[in-house]
């Protein structure tokens, strides 16, 4: 298989870089290939601009202003997000990718008839999350009602393919974690990639 890892920190030395590396070596040495978007060097504008949201419903939707990351996503099986959460939600820079990439065109079509959308992302296969938090689990979980797992499972997962493998694993707490429990959390991300098997 091959996989668009989006990594969504500002700080390359950062633990969600750290996972980022350690999910690419797990996926390369079952033989499968990745695609590393780092958002924060590759300058990417989170941005909607004027033109894409005047142009939001027209047919076909202009997408020439994200054009290369569009070919990057058609050509992968699955993808990969790697980020941390800020105010139970995504960073500023992974919404926007949401907003201007999993765009008409892309990530589906409107229904002609109205009411419901019709998905596009059917290469993609697989869609995991990696992420921490700052809170612990029972206040992101509980209190929050868990929002970042809602939008993905629910908004985002949909758009791909029908039966779409859909994983997300977080590390809670981040602000207190010990050396311990960040490995046990790579580790836990390693075991779950080698589940997907050698490229055949």
């Amino acid at each position: 298989m091959h996989f668009l890892l989006v990594l969504a920190h500002p700080l390359p030395d950062s633990f969600a870089a750290g996972v980022a590396d350690t999910a690419t070596r797990a996926l390369e040495a079952q033989g499968h290939s990745v695609d590393r978007l780092d958002l924060y060097a590759e300058d990417f504008d989170p941005r909607l601009s004027r033109a894409e949201r005047r142009g939001y419903f027209d047919d076909p939707y202009d997408s020439t202003g994200v054009g290369p990351i569009v070919q990057r996503l058609s050509a992968a099986d699955g993808l990969i997000l790697v980020f941390p959460q800020w105010w139970f939600n995504f960073p500023a820079i992974l919404k926007g990718f949401f907003d201007r990439v999993f765009a008409p065109g892309i990530a589906f079509t409107h229904d002609a008839a109205g009411g419901r959308i019709v998905r596009k992302l059917t290469n993609i296969r697989l869609l995991h999350a990696y992420t921490t938090t700052g809170s612990p689990w029972w206040i992101a979980r509980l209190v929050m009602g868990d929002p970042v797992r809602r939008l993905l499972k629910r908004g985002i997962a949909p758009f791909c393919a029908r039966g779409v493998d859909f994983t997300m694993l977080s590390l809670h707490d981040m602000d207190r974690a010990t050396d311990a429990r960040r490995r046990a959390h790579l580790d836990r991300i390693a075991r779950r990639l080698h589940r997907i098997g050698p490229r055949p």
